[in-house]
Order: structure tokens, then sequence, then C-alpha cells
């Protein structure tokens, strides 16, 4: 089986659910974590990180 490497978008996408998950958060307005684009996941991670 050929293993497809990931672009590093994708990698941080994975990264920041990973966090998101570890966090013990599974949905954002209703829609799982996988469900996001990049972008949606980007916006609530910052918004998350300034609200500290």
């Amino acid at each position: 089986m050929m293993k497809i490497k990931e672009s590093k978008t994708e990698q941080k996408r994975d990264d920041i659910i990973e966090e998101f998950v570890n966090k013990g958060v599974y949905k954002i307005d209703g829609r799982q974590l996988y469900e996001l684009n990049f972008y949606e996941l980007m916006k609530e991670y910052i918004t998350e990180d300034e609200s500290r």
C-alpha cells in the first residue's frame, strides 16, 4: 500500500483538530471538527488563543 504524503496545510489542519480534541472540543458551531475547512479551523483557533 502506497502512503500519500500530506501537504503542509493538511498537516496543520490535522494538528489543530488534535489540539481541539485534547481540550475536549469536538464541535464548533454544531459541526464536527473534521467537517470544517482549514480557514474555519484557523479562525476559531486564533480567536480562542486571543481570548486567553
